[in-house]
């Protein structure tokens, strides 16, 4: 019978991180659901947050069968666990003020004030305008053609290790942004400067989007670090270590949704900072963790084998 080491090395770095983190994602929401059915009324976002865990555990458990007895049906292992990061990061990000409730977002908007004498978010209104809002709208939904982008190329050319470092960069820039979430809960521009606008910010044909994106976000402590910013950054130094012309394709892509975050009124500048370094270091650590697991199970395994 396999010892429970033997069961932690013959997992992949984040699959066991996945593993860890779904502990505190069923914990914190639940009790955001109990919090909210106390007072009668659940919000449609944390009843999805429920929903959400049952999906998230019935599909570990075909994963974990999967990578048991089928371990030649290697694409679902190298995709899967990205796909639970996003469902355990969507559930947590919604309950961060059941973890901590210390807003920091006056901080951040005295750094703003202190960097640049006014409030980009305020400051940015004279620039509005229905097409260009419509433009920003659309830059930013690119979010999530950014974030895949270079992980699908590398997978398509077979390039599997330079893959894997992309992947687990990625995946670990999630949990890490998560933890800073916590330490840092912050409400974004659109919330807390309200008072401040004098203009509306409404587009055309992207409108639905630009609605869509705030009503899940109504209640979002998630501002500083700039998650949008530090994955974009990770994407666009993978590309530029790996896939060159797919690196000039993402510089204006990821220009363009660095501005959209503020003219949208999502961040704070120091947020975008914040992500850039964020994104500078999981690119810096990710590989390494990578190749440090690797290393690890490796030896487990072989001293395995003489025992």
């Amino acid at each position: 019978m396999k010892s429970v080491l033997d069961r932690v090395f013959s997992l992949r770095l984040e699959e066991l991180i996945a593993i860890l983190f779904f502990v505190p994602m069923v914990f914190l929401t639940t009790r955001a659901y109990y919090f909210f059915a106390v007072q009668g009324k659940v919000p449609h976002r944390i009843q999805g947050d429920m929903h959400r865990i049952w999906i998230t555990v019935l599909v570990f458990v075909l994963f974990l069968m999967l990578v048991k007895y089928k371990p030649e049906w290697r694409f679902f292992r190298d995709w899967l666990p990205f796909g639970f990061c996003i469902a355990i990061y969507t559930n947590l990000h919604d309950t961060v003020h059941f973890a901590n409730a210390a807003d920091v977002q006056h901080i951040l908007i005295q750094i703003d004030q202190w960097m640049f004498g006014v409030q980009p978010c305020v400051w940015a209104e004279r620039f509005i305008h229905p097409v260009l809002t419509d433009i920003f709208i659309l830059a930013y939904a690119n979010y999530f053609v950014i974030n895949i982008i270079v992980v699908l190329v590398l997978y398509l050319q077979k390039r599997y290790q330079p893959f894997r470092y992309v992947m687990l960069t990625t995946i670990v820039t999630y949990y890490i942004a998560y933890f800073l979430f916590i330490i840092f809960p912050a409400a974004p521009p659109r919330i807390v400067l309200k008072p401040m606008f004098t203009v509306s910010l409404h587009g055309q044909l992207m409108e639905p989007i630009k609605h869509a994106i705030e009503v899940s976000a109504q209640d979002s402590r998630g501002a500083f670090p700039s998650l949008h910013c530090a994955v974009s950054f990770v994407s666009l130094f993978f590309a530029y270590r790996y896939i060159k012309w797919l690196f000039w394709v993402l510089i204006p892509m990821v220009a363009m949704l660095v501005i959209s975050t503020v003219y949208l009124r999502h961040h704070y500048v120091i947020d975008l900072i914040a992500g850039l370094a964020l994104g500078a270091f999981t690119f810096w650590i990710g590989p390494k963790l990578e190749n440090w697991w690797k290393n690890l199970s490796t030896k487990h395994r072989q001293q395995e084998e003489k025992a």
